[in-house]
């Protein structure tokens, strides 16, 4: 393969009829397993490969792809093709040369000749075999069955690996291999015609089937089990303004709609907006826009250990980075590819371009971005006990935001109400509304290190043809004030 993707990248160069061109080969093998109780439901091993040819000519992408790799003349009438796209994009933007595609400079050290990431794994999940990984889940079913009002536990593991190699007319020789999983559940009980759930939420990683082994998917289940009968008895809320603590399992899909998102340099320039939307978040505002509080820094960190967006290069053959997006409450960065880097004056992208399939072009993605923990030490306990009258919130739950990223409302899987710095007992069907820079201003308490914890999101949408990409956020608990609570 390699022999082969070099004497495309050879003939695209020495063609002359373009000024930028990659290739990429990547195979993806991903397996699903779901449940429901001690019965597989749906099994899903599958897995594909071939490889994605890019060109830019006077200003303008050309892109073809194809699972028909095993010879050169294959491959060279898809490199043919690339070019003659991008020809033609290029005759019907000639009027317009402001719309026209520039990518920031590389020196000479900073084109990656022969890089290499892989993984660190210990146990091969693809060498697991499907039995040992559905004994996990019916090992659940057994050691709840019987509890109180048990009606149905619905199961999923989700693993992904792929393997990369991407070579650019600038010199990058780069090869990625990727491995990924997750698994959660959901229990539901039934009881006076009435019904509630309680999931448990693994906490998806690039890792081997060790992590799978590590987290307590058994072990939770009994607590899991009791929860969703609380929830059954727990009081309805009344709609008010009330202080939130939000547990890290709820608050990771809040940073990713109202920080993430928003963020991402192409849907701020309006690149999106034809599918996904727009952004408040304008490049005018860095530097001087408060979009939290003091206290709320968010970084940026595709060298995150375990991170879903660790994967050490991208698919412009920039090296992972760390870097801030808010600091110190003040929006400073955006996530940035090497095609919008320098339309806000940068000279450098961030390293957030990512495809993923072959056959994609790779786009502006969200990068693993966390809530960075509170400096100053304090517990979870200690956060409860400062607070007069607040809800807990723990897990994910139902989701909604504007175009604009701009108005949201988000569920929870548990809550708790706290009078007088005491968890006085459970809520239900709890929902929280706030414009996203109002709600990141209130919050005036995040715990420290000890409590930081990451979760990810593995099913991020964007993009037409839509693709589906996979980020980590990482957070504390965190308090914020007077936020709108409602009943779902």
């Amino acid at each position: 393969m390699d022999k082969l993707l070099l004497e495309v990248l050879n003939f695209l160069v020495a063609s002359g009829k373009i000024d930028y061109a990659d290739v990429r080969y990547r195979e993806t093998f991903t397996e699903d397993i779901i449940t429901s109780n001690n019965v597989l439901k749906n099994y899903n091993n599958h897995d594909d490969r071939g490889v994605g040819i890019r060109v830019l000519k006077d200003g303008c992408w050309g892109f073809a792809s194809t699972s028909k790799f095993n010879d050169i003349d294959s491959l060279l009438k898809y490199a043919n093709i690339a070019i003659e796209i991008a020809k033609q994009a290029s005759y019907f933007q000639n009027h317009n040369s402001s719309n026209r595609i520039k990518l920031t400079k590389l020196t000479a050290d900073q084109i990656i000749r022969e890089g290499k990431y892989k993984t660190p794994i210990v146990i091969d999940p693809f060498k697991v075999t499907a039995k040992d990984k559905l004994n996990i889940l019916f090992a659940v079913h057994e050691n709840v069955k019987n509890k109180q009002g048990f009606k149905r536990i619905d199961g999923t593991m989700k693993f992904k690996k792929f393997h990369q190699f991407f070579y650019s007319s600038e010199g990058s020789r780069i090869e990625n291999e990727i491995y990924l999983n997750d698994v959660s559940y959901t229990i539901t009980v039934v009881e006076d015609g009435d019904f509630q759930s309680r999931t448990f939420f693994g906490i998806p990683k690039t890792a081997g089937f060790e992590w799978i082994l590590a987290q307590p998917i058994v072990e939770d289940s009994t607590r899991l089990a009791e929860e969703a009968l609380i929830k059954l008895k727990a009081s309805k809320v009344t709609p008010a303004k009330r202080d939130l603590i939000i547990l890290p399992s709820n608050l990771h899909l809040t940073i990713h709609e109202s920080v993430g998102h928003p963020t991402e340099l192409d849907r701020v320039l309006g690149w999106e907006a034809n599918f996904a939307g727009t952004s408040f978040a304008t490049p005018e505002k860095k530097g001087n826009f408060q979009y939290g509080s003091d206290i709320v820094n968010f970084r940026a960190d595709n060298n995150l250990s375990g991170g879903l967006a660790t994967i050490g290069f991208d698919d412009d053959g920039i090296p992972s980075k760390s870097f801030d997006i808010i600091k110190d409450g003040i929006l400073v960065g955006y996530s940035t590819t090497r095609e919008t880097a320098h339309l806000i004056g940068e000279s450098e992208s961030m390293g957030c371009n990512r495809a993923d399939s072959y056959a994609l072009m790779p786009i502006n993605r969200i990068p693993n971005l966390s809530l960075m923990p509170g400096k100053k030490l304090l517990t979870l306990e200690e956060l409860i006990a400062d607070t007069e009258d607040a809800i807990l919130i723990d897990g994910r739950g139902s989701f909604s935001i504007d175009q604009q990223r701009l108005n949201f409302q988000f569920g929870g899987d548990f809550f708790q109400e706290i009078k007088n710095g005491k968890i006085v007992g459970p809520l239900r069907d709890v929902t929280y509304q706030a414009i996203s820079y109002e709600f990141w201003r209130s919050c005036d308490a995040i715990c420290d290190q000890r409590f930081w914890q990451t979760h990810g999101t593995l099913n991020c949408g964007k993009g037409e043809p839509s693709q589906t990409q996979h980020m980590t956020h990482g957070a504390s608990p965190a308090r914020f004030r007077n936020i709108s609570v409602g009943g779902a």
